[in-house]
């Protein structure tokens, strides 16, 4: 099996789109192709993924309709969809053409044009996500599923409201630093919950999680142009090595769980990444939660072995999951912040990485020259799962 890097990363403004959803992955692709400067070089595969463009956008064959915009003929083209895992799956499927020698470059670009329908209806969409019988007949949600968890991982582990905020407060203020990021806007614990008008400005979306708990719905389209690791050196930027990726699944259904506080598929799909890397979580200098939900960031950091069960929100009290801090957490401002256009969000996290690693994040740049990254990719309510470790050079 070849080693692959990734020699070109691009990514849109994240938000409410200007233009198709087709137009927002052309220009994500075009910055990755010219931020790699691959010249004359044919690319010879393009995966693309997406979740929702047939439902909200009326577009599919999305993968043939880039190559034809685009001008990349003959290259094969594939669409995936896997959830909000879409990103990152696509991700392990370039990675696996290369890894494997059926291709040489192959382009991952990630799209969703979420704002096209309205908030009721992205929720509706989304909510598809829960088993079809057992949960989505009883008007059951994504943010229905990450209240209850939270309910349940609060009264375990001591997890306070004030905790769950300081997530918001942290991936807000990165999000600042972001110029691509869909919410630039800082927030307190004041505004959040102790001042007279948080009830009124960050109300209950579903009990104990409140609005600046849950991710925007946005817009926004990136990609990653790969390949092998032996060829990286011939293009102009620091190549990053896609050194583990793991895969896992869960039940469907949360409530057949065994313990619906345990996220088996993050702490099962974790470990695989890290044994195919030869790292373990010690070794990690950034990473990038999939946190659609602020509880989800401190259960994930846990699960894959970052801070012992129960410990996470002790670690974000400490200051460690800070930009400057032990092990920074969502530098970019995470799904929390950054945004969250679901089939696009596994490639963005890995285009952030990469930022980090090559030392180009800018003003959210993590101090110390990071050499290695994580991403959790979260599918479903954590029913489909894919971890991501990145190194920097080969």
């Amino acid at each position: 099996m070849r080693e692959v890097a990734i020699i070109g990363a691009g990514s849109t403004q994240f938000g409410r789109a200007q233009w198709s959803l087709l137009k927002m992955m052309c220009e994500a692709s075009h910055d990755a192709i010219a931020d790699a400067g691959i010249g004359d070089r044919p690319v010879d595969a393009v995966v693309v993924a997406n979740m929702g463009a047939a439902r909200n956008n009326r577009t599919a064959g999305l993968a043939s309709a880039l190559v034809d915009r685009l001008n990349l003929f003959p290259a094969a083209a594939e669409t995936v969809e896997n959830g909000p895992a879409s990103g990152a799956t696509a991700v392990k499927a370039g990675f696996m053409a290369v890894a494997s020698g059926v291709h040489d470059l192959v382009l991952v670009c990630g799209g969703e044009r979420m704002r096209e329908v309205n908030n009721f209806e992205a929720t509706e969409f989304v909510s598809y996500l829960s088993h079809r019988y057992a949960e989505y007949p009883y008007g059951v949600t994504l943010p229905a599923l990450a209240g209850m968890f939270a309910r349940l991982y609060m009264d375990r582990y001591g997890v306070t409201p004030a905790h769950l905020a300081m997530v918001a407060i942290k991936n807000h203020a990165n999000g600042v630093l972001n110029p691509k990021a869909h919410l630039r806007v800082g927030l307190t614990m004041e505004g959040l919950l102790t001042g007279p008008d948080a009830a009124m400005n960050n109300p209950f979306v579903a009990e104990p999680l409140r609005f600046f708990d849950c991710c925007p719905v946005s817009d926004g389209a990136s990609a990653v142009l790969l390949a092998p690791a032996t060829m990286a050196k011939q293009f102009k930027k620091t190549p990053v090595r896609i050194a583990g990726i793991g895969q896992a699944t869960d039940l469907h259904a949360v409530h057949e769980r065994p313990d619906p506080t345990e996220l088996p598929a993050v702490r099962l799909a974790a470990e695989k990444a890290f044994k195919m890397a030869g790292l373990k979580p010690k070794d990690i200098d950034v990473a990038e939660l999939h946190d659609a939900f602020t509880i989800l960031e401190i259960a994930e950091s846990e699960e894959v072995g970052f801070f012992p069960k129960g410990e996470g929100h002790k670690a974000l009290e400490r200051g460690e999951t800070q930009i400057g801090g032990k092990l920074p957490i969502n530098p970019s401002g995470g799904l929390k912040a950054r945004g969250h256009p679901v089939g696009n969000t596994g490639v963005s996290q890995i285009v952030e990485l990469v930022l980090q690693l090559r030392n180009e994040a800018g003003d959210y740049q993590v101090p110390g020259k990071p050499k290695h990254g994580f991403a959790v990719n979260f599918g479903g309510f954590g029913n489909n799962v894919v971890a991501t470790v990145l190194a920097r050079g080969v």
